[in-house]
């Protein structure tokens, strides 16, 4: 015989917990779209950007009811930072592929991570550093 109370404990939070990430990678990969579009369009970086990824990703843990703490403001930073790190391969792999004849996820799953990193070392500047930094302070902080 079965019990008429609704399931509690680890039963009842895996599902939301399973939920609550996929949530979160929906968040991170999209708003690393979105600041793809941004870039591709202004024709510049858009490393500001960073600080609108943070507030989203504060935004999508606190909606999908991640408990408040260090753990939370650590995957929050975490989060930001693979926001930023997919949007500027993302941004480089669109303008490779556009040289080459090649669409931009073409080129995404083309791009070595050493032409990524030496491109990218040309293309960040100090601001852009400083952005991506204070969005993943923000996040941690913001998050708590």
């Amino acid at each position: 015989m079965t019990s008429p109370l609704p399931p509690t404990g680890r039963a009842r939070r895996a599902p939301a917990r399973a939920f609550s990430c996929v949530l979160l990678a929906l968040g991170v990969f999209g708003f690393a779209a979105a600041w793809v579009l941004v870039a591709l369009s202004s024709g510049r970086l858009g490393s500001w950007m960073a600080i609108l990824g943070a507030i989203d990703v504060v935004i999508v843990l606190r909606l999908g009811g991640w408990r408040p703490g260090p753990a939370r403001a650590l995957l929050a930073a975490a989060a930001t930072a693979c926001i930023a790190v997919l949007a500027i391969w993302w941004i480089i792999a669109a303008h490779l592929g556009a040289m080459l004849g090649l669409t931009p996820w073409g080129s995404a799953v083309r791009l070595g991570f050493h032409h990524a990193w030496t491109l990218a070392g040309i293309a960040i500047g100090p601001i852009d550093l400083l952005w991506i930094g204070a969005a993943v302070v923000l996040a941690a902080f913001a998050s708590r």
